[in-house]
């Protein structure tokens, strides 16, 4: 067990430099191999010896990975895969105190026990291996190192209160997820590291926490091994781990080398629990930090010298019993679980009947169980193996082609992408087995460019899961206390530090929807401490802009450009309303009340501008008595009135009053008094918003387009809207006001006692059909009475020719006879649409005397006569206290009809009685006394004048 070379134990916890003191020691040699305990170690510790020598003599060893220059000088490999028998000048095996795992112990205590150096051997570890290496390596020197920072018990803290450059430990993959899911939701992210990662995946995660981009770590206790990483404090999630067959409580010295990654170099470090772990006790902290463990008693160790005559002698050597006190045999380890179920197999005991079959066996033996499927899988993919190697001599290319092609595949989550890498782990490392290909170097090649991929593809999901880079970095500078960098882009797109944050509306932001609720305030207090200087230039640019960029929605909203920069509330009076702007708080008092002044301007201009008219009335001193009342009443009402609701008022207006109101523009209509001006689309708009903000309605009704005539009715809206609107609901239409009073009119043209039909004038000014138009009668009140007869054809019109003089009568006798026919089928009409007897009974008579009509009468009869449909309106209101006389905005008075409104016969004229047909006159009230003719009246002198001559 010893040898002639130097043999140095360099012994002392965490942080005290052993590692780089080993490389140092390496690369003063000619050639070196030095053992780690892990992948990842090897591969940092090969980066930096690349670093300092460069890749042409460096080479990198581990079970899945081989990089061997030709002129290789110094060796990096994991314990498992060192070379022996090499005769290299120097060797180093770090983290010796692994002699005592239960699971790989006996490796570690195999190269403490048989591997040195020419010149120098060096092991390194914790001051625990002091005993077990001085009785199995006697001629061993000792160096002890102190470690270079205070390591600190702070105790118990939550992660939501842990401070960046933390790393969190948990102790199985479940919780190191969760873990990682709850930091990123209140830090912004964290990076995952893992002993299942590969290297790739690995060192992403581990330049992400060191360049900055996330302040958290959450691991395994694979960071215990060596790795070196800027950590300020480390936090146990869990004080148990499942070593593989039951959970067991961590050591003391096992939790002092994860701890001890805290505070690296000279700066001092301090560790402590989180979650439901109980605080430590006070001996156990104080161990920790004192760096005081029990020592180490005995060494895991399993016998080298194999016997490969048959699988049974095997056995029995790998189960012999160590020969020193220390040393105890290592438990049944997987490789020598697969033999034993392989050799349970007939077909491969009766293969194994030499030595170089049985080594053959147990190498395949060897291939470890990345996959973690269970142990019959395991053994069921050895077996393959096996037969194929023992019968071909190499695994047959397409097999192994169909094996990589099932995983080489990116698409899926975080555990099946992990599965899969699991699964390429034991390609990767067949592939590194020399002789079990045909192609060893395109396996070798084809492995690792889909470890690559899978490692890639992992980083990202990771990333994607655990990392809110936009969260990291606005936490980040808040606690530098440093003024961020805001920029808003043309579609107020916020970008806080080159990260998107939300959208600026106006005044107020937006925060992205995609952030949860953990780190929405984090967001939005980086993003509005960064955006108070735009607040200001906004606001300025606000109180500058013209009107033109200014508008009001139907719903009573403020709009700047496409902002929403305010609303319109309610004030003392309709025409007065009152602005409630849109600003956050955080852009402070000064720029809330620079918004808030322009906004108002910009409404009250609007209105003086749009509503200038009723505000002329309303500042006219000259009004007084009854028409200044009236004028407030139409004031209120926003220059819109239905007469209906002011009859009174009307009534008693004399006619000076009525003159001093028309000079502003009033209209006295028979169904609404209103002003013109007021009913074009912009007043209209505007008007609709007061009136809904007057009203406190919760849903404002919409303005109708502009040029309409009629439109639907405004059934689904508050009483009182249609008028609002420049419309009357009437029937299933409403028409507009103006044009109602255009119709009223012409309808006090007609007798709307006895009946009329619409004339041509009235459905053009209303737009509509005769049924369309029979129903808009319908709401006035009017009857319409539905009736078919038969359409009136025009006779046809013939031209003599006057250059033809001698054929004029026979071409008047032709017309006669065409004529005949055509006076049979249609009547002459009259003014009320029927034909008179006593054009029927000279067309009989005119018919009889020619001979061509009683020849006509022989022939076939000639086509059914088209007919048309017509409807007679009569007014249909039953008279009532309570209604309007017919001037007042009822029935109007037509002027064939007598005062009292009783309805006269069919057809025109006074009506007849039956028996003596002498005329009969009805009179319902005295005739009333006429009103003075008003003197501003543009047709006054006129009407005296007629008056005068009387």
């Amino acid at each position: 067990m010893s040898g002639d070379a130097r043999v140095v134990a360099v012994l002392g916890p965490t942080n005290t430099g052993k590692t780089t003191y080993a490389i140092e020691r390496m690369l003063g040699h000619r050639t070196g191999v030095i053992g780690l305990p892990l992948r990842l170690l090897a591969r940092e510790v090969y980066d930096r010896c690349v670093a300092l020598r460069g890749p042409s003599v460096v080479a990198l060893v581990t079970g899945e990975e081989r990089i061997v220059p030709p002129r290789t000088q110094y060796w990096v490999c994991t314990v498992e895969a060192m070379p022996e028998g090499m005769g290299c000048d120097f060797l180093a095996i770090d983290e010796i105190q692994l002699c005592a795992d239960p699971e790989r112990g006996h490796l570690f205590t195999d190269r403490l026990l048989r591997s040195r150096g020419l010149h120098e051997t060096l092991f390194l570890g914790a001051d625990t291996m002091r005993d077990p290496i001085k009785a199995l390596v006697p001629e061993a020197q000792y160096m002890h190192r102190e470690r270079m920072s205070q390591l600190v018990y702070s105790g118990q803290k939550k992660v939501s209160r842990m401070r960046p450059r933390s790393a969190i430990v948990g102790f199985s993959v479940d919780n190191v997820y969760a873990i990682a899911e709850l930091i990123r939701r209140q830090k912004g992210g964290a990076a995952v590291v893992m002993g299942a990662l590969s290297p790739r995946t690995r060192n992403a995660q581990v330049d992400m926490y060191q360049n900055g981009e996330v302040d958290f770590l959450v691991a395994t206790d694979a960071i215990g091994m060596g790795l070196n990483l800027d950590i300020d404090h480390v936090a146990f999630s869990s004080l148990t781990k499942f070593d593989g067959r039951r959970m067991r409580p961590l050591a003391p010295n096992e939790l002092a080398q994860i701890a001890g990654r805290a505070g690296r170099g000279q700066k001092d470090g301090t560790f402590g629990v989180t979650g439901d772990v109980r605080p430590l006790d006070d001996g156990t902290a104080q161990a920790i930090m004192d760096h005081r463990f029990t020592p180490i008693q005995k060494l895991q160790w399993r016998n080298h010298a194999l016997q490969f005559g048959t699988i049974d002698a095997l056995v029995r050597s790998l189960e012999s019993p160590p020969d020193h006190d220390v040393l105890v045999r290592a438990r049944e380890a997987d490789d020598l679980k697969s033999l034993k179920t392989l050799a349970e197999s007939a077909e491969v005991t009766a293969r194994c009947t030499n030595g170089p079959s049985v080594r053959l066996l147990w190498d395949v033996c060897r291939v470890p169980d990345f996959r973690g499927i269970s142990h019959g899988e395991h053994s069921n993919l050895l077996d393959v193996i096996f037969r194929y190697l023992h019968e071909r001599g190499s695994i047959p290319d397409d097999w192994m082609a169909r094996q990589i092609k099932r995983i080489d595949r990116s698409d899926g989550d975080i555990d099946a992408i992990s599965k899969r890498l699991a699964f390429i782990r034991t390609w990767t490392y067949v592939a590194q087995r020399k002789g079990w290909t045909d192609d060893l170097d395109h396996w070798r090649s084809e492995t690792r460019h889909v470890e690559d991929r899978l490692s890639d593809a992992l980083h990202e999901k990771l990333t994607q899961r655990f990392v809110d880079r936009r969260t990291s970095v606005l936490l980040r500078r808040l606690g530098q206390k440093e003024a961020m960098v805001a920029e808003v882009n043309d579609q107020g797109e916020v970008t806080v530090e080159g990260e998107f944050v939300g959208k600026l509306d106006g005044f107020r932001f937006s925060q992205d929807k995609g952030a949860g609720a953990a780190e929405a305030k984090t967001i939005k207090t980086a993003a509005l401490q960064a955006l108070a200087p735009h607040f200001h230039l906004r606001a300025d640019r606000f109180y500058n802009a013209p009107d033109t960029e200014i508008d009001f929605t139907e719903q009573g909203g403020l709009m700047w450009g496409s902002s929403a920069v305010g609303k319109l509330v309610a004030g003392s009076e309709p025409l007065k309303p009152q602005v409630e702007v849109f600003v956050d708080d955080v852009a402070g008092p000064e720029v809330a009340q620079k918004v808030q002044r322009r906004a108002q301007h910009f409404i009250d201009r609007k209105i003086a501008a749009l509503f200038e008219p009723l505000l002329n009335m309303q500042r006219d001193e000259t009004l007084s008595g009854l028409a200044k009342g009236f004028a407030f009443r139409l004031i209120e009402n926003l220059g819109v009135l239905p007469r209906a609701s002011v009859a009174d008022d009307v009534k008693a207006l004399d006619q000076d009053a009525r003159g001093a109101l028309r000079k502003h523009g009033i209209r006295f209509g028979q169904f609404t008094i209103f002003m013109p001006l007021l009913l074009k689309p912009a007043p209209t708009r505007l008007r609709l918003v007061l009136w809904s903000l007057s009203k406190n309605l919760g849903e404002f009704p919409e303005s109708p387009p502009p040029g309409l005539v009629t439109i639907p009715a405004m059934t689904d809206t508050a009483d009182g809207a249609d008028i609002m609107a420049g419309y009357r609901n009437s029937g299933e239409r409403a028409i507009r006001i103006d044009m109602l009073e255009r119709l009223a009119d012409m309808l006090r043209a007609e007798d709307s006692r006895g009946g009329f039909e619409a004339k041509a004038d009235m459905l053009s000014i209303t737009g509509m059909t005769l049924e369309q138009f029979s129903g808009l009668m319908a709401g006035l009140g009017y009857k319409a009475e539905k009736g078919e007869r038969e359409k009136v054809k025009p006779a046809p019109v013939v031209v003599a020719d006057a250059t033809d003089a001698t054929d004029a009568p026979a071409k008047a006798e032709a017309t006669e006879d065409a004529a005949a026919p055509a006076t049979e089928d249609a009547a002459t009409p009259t003014a009320e649409g029927v034909a008179s007897p006593e054009a029927d009974a000279d067309a009989v008579v005119a018919a009889e005397a020619t001979p061509e009509a009683k020849a006509d009468q022989d022939t076939p009869a000639a086509e059914p006569a088209e007919t048309e449909v017509f409807y007679t309106f009569t007014w249909g209101r039953a008279p009532s206290a309570n209604r309007a006389r017919p001037n007042q905005g009822g029935k109007p008075r037509g002027k064939g009809a007598p005062a009292g409104g009783k309805p006269k016969g069919k057809g025109k004229g006074p009506r007849k009685d039956g028996a003596g047909g002498k005329t009969q006159n009805f009179s319902a009230r005295p005739p009333r006394r006429e009103k003075p003719i008003d003197p501003d009246n543009p047709f006054a002198a006129a009407l005296m004048g007629l008056k005068d001559n009387k």
